[in-house]
């Protein structure tokens, strides 16, 4: 596993840790990490702090140009929300930590063009399906159930 996923996986750690939910995020411009992020709906009562948004957000206002060099990594396939800034900001790459807890529209982010790759990383899945057997009341308030 390459250090951004690694990053991503400990941004998501602290989220649960902060007694949130584990997804974490970043946002890779030229192989330098320029936003960190995990989902903080519960941490500041949030509607729309998810991990992908909270890195995007750490980022700060970058050019077209910039996003367009950038890869976002994301230990949880992003959502129709996020899916919705990776398509927005033209980001060309995003690489999913794992899709079997929860899979976003990832084809319908291929079919815009953007490269998708997933691993399927088994701390990722341990970590989702922990949280979810845990806390299902939390984890469908998340995904909008």
């Amino acid at each position: 596993m390459d250090e951004f996923m690694k990053a991503a996986i400990e941004e998501a750690k602290k989220g649960l840790a902060e007694g949130g939910i584990p997804i974490g995020s970043v946002l890779v411009i030229d192989g330098k990490i320029v936003g960190r992020g995990h989902n903080q709906r519960v941490q500041q009562g949030s509607a729309i702090l998810h991990a992908e948004m909270a890195a995007l957000e750490d980022a700060g206002r970058l050019t077209a140009k910039e996003y367009q060099r950038a890869v976002i990594y994301s230990t949880l396939s992003p959502c129709d929300m996020c899916s919705g800034a990776i398509l927005l900001y033209k980001i060309p790459k995003v690489v999913i930590g794992e899709n079997v807890t929860f899979k976003g529209p990832e084809d319908y982010v291929r079919s815009r063009g953007v490269e998708v790759e997933v691993l399927n990383d088994p701390e990722c899945i341990h970590m989702m399906e922990t949280f979810i057997a845990e806390n299902p009341e939390l984890w469908n308030e998340d995904i909008g159930e």
